[in-house]
């Protein structure tokens, strides 16, 4: 950690012991960072924020008790101003959407830590947004894409649970021609070929959790 005074002090969240102690070793050889906490829980994220008002948190977005999207939500709700750094394995054009609709102000790949972690916490310390270049180009592929409606989401999430249309319809008290029809709907929107594809799109482009 860094002993200068004027450091940025920086919050690092995730529920994976070794990737924090990489992201601790990273910043302890930067002498304008400082790492003041960790957390390994969207819960402890949300309490560690409040306990040391970090100037930048890094954020996972999968993360147990708490997910990072909802501790995104809950520390924005409190502190306005909180600058958040979502990191994770994920690029799906949703999830990204979602994360910078709540608040996030980068969306970065763990993939890429080395090359752009630096940069985008200097970046964003000094006010700025930024998206990795995979995601700015899965924002940009599926930008005139048809949004699946809260009642398909609910359809596939249970089609990638495995659930047949019959059962579909009773867990979601509709008849099977409803959700037949929202299954045709969903293999349209989402260009795919049947219900398994559907539902690997869902995960990947962070439509449903995997």
């Amino acid at each position: 950690m860094s002993s200068i005074g004027n450091a940025i002090r920086i919050l690092s969240c995730d529920d994976h012991a070794l990737f924090r102690q990489g992201i601790a070793a990273l910043l302890a050889t930067q002498p304008d960072m400082s790492l003041v906490a960790e957390a390994a829980n969207g819960r402890d994220a949300v309490q560690q924020y409040r306990e040391h008002r970090p100037d930048i948190t890094l954020m996972d977005l999968q993360m147990p008790e708490m997910n990072g999207l909802d501790a995104l939500t809950t520390i924005r709700g409190e502190f306005p101003d909180a600058r958040i750094i979502v990191l994770t394995t994920y690029t799906g054009d949703v999830q990204v959407l979602r994360a910078m609709k709540v608040g996030a102000r980068a969306y970065l790949l763990k993939n890429l830590l080395d090359k752009e972690l630096l940069e985008t916490i200097r970046a964003v310390h000094a006010g700025k947004r930024t998206l990795s270049a995979e995601a700015s180009f899965e924002l940009a592929e599926h930008a005139a894409d048809e949004a699946l409606t809260a009642g398909e989401v609910h359809v596939l999430r249970l089609i990638a649970a495995g659930n047949a249309n019959k059962e579909i319809a009773a867990r979601l008290s509709i008849t099977e021609e409803t959700v037949k029809g929202r299954v045709k709907n969903i293999l349209s929107k989402l260009n795919a070929n049947d219900r398994t594809h559907a539902a690997m799109i869902g995960v990947r482009r962070g439509i449903i959790e995997p």
